[in-house]
Formats: C-alpha cells, sequence, structure tokens
C-alpha cells in the first residue's frame, strides 16, 4: 500500500464508515435508529485504535507535505474521536427522550469529526481550509436539523452567514500569504517568512485575516456573536458537540498557523493575540453574570475560556503551547459535563436550560448535584479540580516569558467569572426546588455522566499524566 495512503488510513477508514452509516440509515426502517447509532460508535472506536497505533516517533509527512501525523496531531485526534463517543452517547438519550432522533445526526457528527481530523494534521493552507469547512457546513446542517424550531432556524442562519464572512476573511489571508511567499505548505511559508526580502507589513496584514478565521471558530471577541445565539437556538445536543471537540480542531488550526507557519512573526501575531485574550475574558466573564439562560451562560463561559487558551499561546514557548493543549482538552471535557447535566435534567416537551432549572438540585438527587458542583469548580478554577490546574499552567508560562501584567489581569478575570459558575452551586445546594420531579435517565447516561464528572476532579488530583501526554505531543 501506498505509504501516504497508510498513514491518512483513520482517516480513509472513518469516512468509508460514514458513508456506511449513511447507506444503512438511508434504508433503515428503525425508529429509534440503534443500527445507525451503533455503527457510529464502533466507527469512532476503531478510529481512535488507527490514530493511536499509526502514531510516529517523528513526524511524517503525505501527499507532497500537505498532510503531518506527529505526536499532537495523534493525541488530538484521539481525543476529538473520544469526546465524540460521549457527546453522541448524550445526544443519543436526549434526541430519543424528546422525540427528535434522527440518524443524520450521526452522520453529519461523523463527517464532522473527519474534518477535525484534517485540520489536526494540517499542514497546507489548503488543506487546513478544506477540513475547516467540511467541518463548519457539517456544524450548519446540524444546527439547522429542527426544521419547525425557529430559535434552531434563526441560529442557523446567523452561524452561516457569519461562518461565510469569516471563511472568506481566513481565504483572503490564505491568498495574501501564498502571494507573498509562493507556498501553501506550512514549513516553507516559515521559510520564505524569515527572509527579510518579503514585505514585513504584507505579511502581518496577511496573518491578521488567518488570525480572525481562527478566532471565529474558536469564538473569540470580538468574533463572538454567533457564539451565545448558536449556543441557545441549537437543539442541546448539538450545542454539546459544537462546545466540545470543533474546539480542539479549532486549537490545532492556530498551532499550525502561527507555529508551524507563522512563527517568525511570533512578535506580532503576540501582542494581537494579547488584545484578543484581554477582550475574550473581559466579554465573556462579564456578559455571564447577566445571563438567566445556561446554555447563554455557559456560551460566555466559552468566550472567557478562549481568552484563557490564548495566555499559552502568547507566552511563546513549548511549554507554554502544551499549556494551552491541556487547557483545550480540560476545557472539552468540563463543558462535556455540564451540557450533559442539562441533558440529563430534561425531559420530553422540557429544556433544563434555565438557571432556575437548578434550583434544590441537591434535594432531587443529591449525587448529580455533586458532579455538577464538581464542574463548575472547575470551570471557576478552584483547587484541586481539573480547570485549576489549566489555568495555573498557562499562567505560570505566561509569567515566566515576562507577560506579568497580562497574568494579573487574566486573575482578576477569572475572580469576576467565579461568581456566575458557584452562582449554580448556591441554586442547587441553598435554593429551595421549584420542582421535586424526579431525574430520569438511563442507566447508561448516569454512569458516563458520573465518571465524566469525577474524572475533572481526579484528573486534578493528579494533573501530570495529562500535562505530560501534552508535553510529549508539542515536543514531538
Amino acid at each position: 500500500m501506498n505509504a501516504d495512503l497508510i498513514l491518512v488510513l483513520p482517516e480513509i477508514t472513518l469516512f468509508t464508515l460514514a458513508c456506511v452509516v449513511l447507506l444503512v440509515e438511508a434504508y433503515s426502517k428503525d425508529p429509534l435508529h440503534l443500527l445507525t447509532y451503533w455503527i457510529t460508535q464502533v466507527t469512532l472506536l476503531i478510529t481512535i485504535v488507527l490514530v493511536l497505533k499509526a502514531c510516529p516517533e517523528d513526524p511524517m509527512f503525505a501527499f507532497n507535505n500537505g498532510f503531518i501525523s506527529d505526536g499532537m496531531s495523534s493525541i488530538l485526534k484521539a481525543f476529538i474521536c473520544g469526546i465524540t463517543f460521549i457527546v453522541f452517547l448524550y445526544s443519543y438519550e436526549y434526541l430519543k427522550e424528546h422525540q427528535s432522533l434522527k440518524g443524520e445526526y450521526f452522520v453529519l457528527g461523523l463527517f464532522a469529526v473527519l474534518g477535525m481530523m484534517i485540520m489536526a494534521s494540517a499542514y497546507s493552507l489548503l488543506s487546513i481550509y478544506l477540513g475547516l469547512e467540511l467541518l463548519s457546513l457539517s456544524l450548519y446542517a446540524m444546527v439547522a436539523m429542527q426544521r419547525n424550531s425557529e430559535t434552531a432556524s434563526e441560529a442557523a442562519m446567523k452561524y452561516f452567514i457569519l461562518g461565510a464572512l469569516a471563511s472568506g476573511m481566513l481565504l483572503y489571508g490564505i491568498s495574501m500569504i501564498y502571494g507573498l511567499t509562493g507556498h501553501l505548505e506550512l514549513g516553507k511559508i516559515a521559510e520564505a517568512v524569515s527572509d527579510d526580502s518579503i514585505n514585513h507589513s504584507y505579511l502581518v496584514f496577511g496573518m491578521i485575516f488567518l488570525i480572525i478565521g481562527t478566532a471565529f471558530k474558536l469564538g473569540a471577541a470580538p468574533f463572538h456573536m454567533w457564539v451565545p445565539d448558536v449556543y441557545q437556538g441549537a437543539p442541546t445536543s448539538v450545542t454539546l458537540f459544537i462546545s466540545t471537540a470543533p474546539k480542539l480542531a479549532a486549537f490545532a488550526m492556530a498551532m499550525r498557523l502561527l507555529v508551524d507557519g507563522l512563527f517568525p512573526l511570533v512578535a506580532d501575531w503576540q501582542s494581537i493575540l494579547m488584545v484578543l485574550a484581554v477582550l475574550s475574558m473581559g466579554v465573556g466573564n462579564i456578559i455571564a453574570i447577566a445571563q438567566t439562560n445556561i446554555k447563554r451562560m455557559l456560551a460566555y463561559s466559552t468566550i472567557a475560556h478562549v481568552g484563557f487558551l490564548f495566555l499559552g499561546l502568547i507566552a511563546g514557548t513549548a511549554t507554554g503551547f502544551s499549556g494551552s493543549m491541556f487547557y483545550i482538552i480540560s476545557y472539552a471535557l468540563m463543558s462535556m459535563g455540564a451540557f450533559g447535566m442539562i441533558i440529563l435534567l430534561g425531559r420530553n416537551g422540557f429544556e433544563a436550560e434555565m438557571l432556575n432549572d437548578f434550583k434544590g438540585l441537591s434535594e432531587r438527587s443529591p449525587w448529580f448535584a455533586f458532579i455538577m458542583l464538581c464542574l463548575m469548580f472547575s470551570m471557576a478554577g478552584v483547587p484541586p479540580f481539573l480547570g485549576f490546574w489549566s489555568k495555573w499552567f498557562v499562567l505560570k508560562e505566561l509569567v515566566t516569558s515576562g507577560f506579568v501584567s497580562l497574568a494579573a489581569i487574566a486573575v482578576v478575570f477569572s475572580i469576576i467569572g467565579a461568581y456566575f459558575y458557584l452562582r449554580i452551586v448556591k441554586l442547587m445546594y441553598f435554593d429551595k426546588a421549584e420542582s421535586m420531579t424526579a431525574v430520569k435517565a438511563s442507566k447508561q447516561m448516569r454512569m458516563v455522566l458520573s465518571v465524566n464528572g469525577l474524572l475533572i476532579l481526579l484528573l486534578g488530583l493528579a494533573p501530570n499524566a495529562l500535562m505530560s501526554i501534552c508535553l510529549s505531543a508539542i515536543a514531538g
């Protein structure tokens, strides 16, 4: 078999099995779509095995250096598939309970995962763009799946229009960089940018458009306008998906563009990311305080966390990049659990998306109130939970790199942000429940959500295991 094809075997397998799922769904008459669901989950497990088995010790390239397989891509792809596996499990429970189960959700989800995997291994401006568009088009369709819902349709339109605008800006930046350097391959772009013969101002101009495209996908301020509306308007199963795995792909995209391709311009993109980080932390943490809808609150929380993610990149060191990778993986695990709790408390005809829906949860279900407490404390950065260490690592690297004032600003915003997370804990433990309706969910859902919440605590007690994985990924 061709060496290039062996290197992309996980992607080929995923694409092939996604097509199988599509065919099965087209001919299936099962209203519960069980066969579609299980083939989807087996597909993700097979892909994880192939990704980990193919993980090389040294970076390997395919398709004229347009595709790279290295430690970072392999670990991110494994996490993307693993997180998506849990997301689909939560989503199946949600869609079945709300009688909106459609096999297309899983088909689109698999193609979105394929786009994410391409983004993680892209080593060319062209392959980055192709992966991003495959992901984006799948997400637009997923948001719009509930055609009878006005809020979902509105969210899909906003997401599509703003996404198309961001894609256009990214493409313009790509054309600028290609026109100036004559290359699409990131390694050759880095070499060309190091050459003083190219006008520096033009390079920075093109780079700004690349950063805009990346910031949009991450949901960073001031390119965050789609995040609250899409998070609130989309079905919770879709919001859960958007808020987790795609963030890892967007981080990979930022790493490929800024570190692999434009690292010689590090001083320029550091200053831009500093502005984006402060704006994101400010907008996210302050506006979240005023929210009464928990999905909107978590949307602004996402914006704030993206600001923290940028801090590791701003540090400009390998350990800083590892800290950012640790942060985005931690955030995906926390976000997955938080939206899983919203799905757990919902039922047919009722979405538990208001903060008041969590009132008195400790009376209705002490165990899941504790799980939500773990998730909220972690997002707030309370030790010893995982979220504390994710913030600690990026702040430590930021201070080591000399950005002390920026680290101080981040700490202040983190303290402000703790308020709206702790408010949910207060509602669960100190307010009286408006309804004593029993929490109903399958044993499978209860078990996985419990593990999800406890994992946040256990990884917080032993963070070095995950951090060493991130360090080896970046160093490799």
